[in-house]
């Protein structure tokens, strides 16, 4: 793939770009993008792991909000690191990052669905829902060369923030009361709304895409040539 416009527009999003550029000019040079991409994966099993062990022992619930912290300095500096460094491979890059995240998301949510915090068919209809939305923005950004990080102001550092905010909650009480729905686990209307939001993002997307492609390519009328040559040898 040639070099893509990155195009992210979430809340923390200026914020964010300015403080990862510092550390990236402060990164020792032993430390290079692979590296932090290893340490995101890494840390996106920790942090499924550590969801396990939670229902066990609650103190586990630091380990992943410790691994979420790991996850967002790996996954949001190996691309500035490189970019700081003049060291950009683009292909290579925009391919491992994005199965990096395909398989942290994987870990994340398997981890999830084996604690007592979220339900296994909630937590992989999340996994499905995220899958739908990075393969249509990773085929978005194949034909308009532009990649969307985010959707309605949100981006990955605020889905880790949330995510972290709920792990936080879970000490008080993993389940929260809905009325006449009666008592649900914290994690499971989190996933729900999750769900939701996705499957609108997806269906955006696929809508604006379609139309602006569309527009781009219209219908090729059949010139006049070809249907008389047509007419012809259907008279023949």
């Amino acid at each position: 793939m040639e070099d893509h416009v990155r195009e992210h527009g979430s809340l923390l999003a200026a914020m964010e770009k300015r403080l990862l550029v510092a550390i990236a000019h402060r990164l020792p040079r032993r430390i290079n993008s692979d590296h932090l991409t290893l340490l995101a994966l890494a840390a996106m099993a920790v942090a499924g792991g550590g969801y396990v062990l939670a229902g066990w022992d609650s103190r586990a619930r630091w380990l992943v909000i410790a691994a979420l912290a790991a996850n967002w300095f790996g996954d949001s500096l190996d691309g500035t690191v490189a970019r700081v460094r003049r060291t950009e491979r683009p292909r290579y890059g925009f391919y491992v990052d994005h199965v990096v995240d395909i398989a942290g998301s994987a870990f994340l949510f398997a981890g999830l669905a084996a604690s007592p915090f979220m339900s296994a068919p909630i937590a992989l209809s999340v996994l499905v829902a995220y899958l739908l939305v990075s393969a249509e923005v990773y085929l978005a950004t194949s034909v308009h060369r532009v990649f969307r990080m985010s959707f309605a102001g949100v981006g990955p550092t605020e889905l880790r923030i949330l995510i972290a905010v709920g792990t936080v909650m879970l000490a008080n009480d993993p389940r929260v009361h809905l009325g006449p729905l009666g008592h649900w686990q914290l994690f499971d209307v989190g996933g729900l709304v999750a769900i939701a939001g996705l499957l609108a993002a997806f269906a955006a997307s696929v809508f604006r895409n379609t139309r602006d492609l569309s527009r781009l390519e219209p219908p090729r009328a059949q010139s006049s040539r070809s249907t008389g040559a047509g007419i012809r040898s259907a008279a023949a």
